[in-house]
């Protein structure tokens, strides 16, 4: 779990490992996938999820489930732990995960073949 620490606040945030993300998708489990990244950077690597890039998320909050879990990822988990925290404060979600260490922690642990950058 991360803490984020803001000026006068802390927030926790739920995490999601590559390899209980592997359990989910060999499982058939029912959630969302979300992508935060760059279209470019979408088209070198992804795991089949929704590109929402991080820039237009918060103008498509209406395309993100509130009935199952969402897992929401980019690179390395930076940008999607900033996506997560300012959804659940500006909308009260509490259904997001992020992928922990991101598309480069899946390629490094599970797809070891994955092209990435």
């Amino acid at each position: 779990m991360i803490i984020l620490q803001g000026l006068n606040q802390t927030n926790t945030m739920k995490e999601i490992t590559v390899e209980e993300f592997k359990t989910k998708l060999d499982n058939q489990e029912d959630f969302q996938l979300i992508d935060v990244r760059e279209e470019f950077e979408y088209e070198i690597c992804n795991l089949n999820g929704e590109l929402i890039p991080m820039g237009s998320i918060f103008d498509s909050v209406e395309k993100i489930s509130r009935d199952k879990p969402v897992i929401i990822h980019c690179k390395s988990g930076g940008r999607s732990g900033v996506v997560i925290a300012e959804l659940e404060k500006r909308h009260g979600l509490s259904n997001l995960y992020n992928l922990k260490g991101g598309i480069l922690a899946y390629a490094k642990q599970i797809d070891t073949g994955m092209a990435t950058y």
